[in-house]
């Protein structure tokens, strides 16, 4: 009877002791084992973030199509921050479409003095983007429309352009912040 409950006993320590370290291998096992490959910034499609950086200067955006990365970091880097640190370079850049007519009242206004492409062409969009924004855009820009969208006092010192198709009603922003 001692040797069938000896053998109980080691039965249960080996249960009682295997299951935590079963535990402990597969945990260990699910977080070194490799993800989806994120090297870059993914491509959002949220609004609230864009509408409450520039939607008081360009109008409550409908859809969008956006990245938004701190440049100074390397993509897939295991420090990826999602709060801006001290002296950030977050890069805000996409192709938003506005309410029906909202480019159009923004590059009909004579105080910005919007230009047509080509003296306006925007810079090449990242890779991500290139499927969001349509050839043959008739693209505008205006360097008084940056600066009253830019201005000082706005949250992160913004720097960048806004390009607009009025026939789309699209605009294409490409924007550095900088926190200080």
């Amino acid at each position: 009877m001692d040797a069938q409950r000896g053998r109980t006993s080691r039965r249960r320590f080996l249960l009682i002791a295997g299951i935590p370290l079963l535990t402990v291998g597969a945990g260990t096992a699910y977080a070194v084992w490799p993800g989806p490959d994120r090297s870059g910034p993914q491509v959002r499609t949220d609004l609230e973030p864009l509408n409450a950086r520039f939607g008081p200067y360009v109008g409550t955006l409908d859809a969008a199509h956006w990245l938004g990365y701190d440049i100074d970091e390397k993509p897939g880097s295991a420090d990826s921050r999602t709060i801006p640190g001290p002296d950030s370079r977050i890069r805000l850049v996409g192709v938003a479409r506005l309410a029906a007519g909202g480019a159009a009242a923004i590059t009909g206004r004579a105080e910005y003095a919007f230009a047509p492409a080509p003296a306006a062409a925007p810079a090449a969009l990242p890779a991500e983007l290139a499927p969001y924004a349509p050839a043959g855009a008739a693209w505008q820009h205006s360097r008084q429309f940056d600066a009253f969208a830019n201005h000082e006092g706005a949250e992160g010192h913004p720097s960048g352009e806004y390009h607009f198709d009025a026939a789309r009603d699209l605009v294409r922003f490409d924007l550095l912040y900088l926190y200080t």
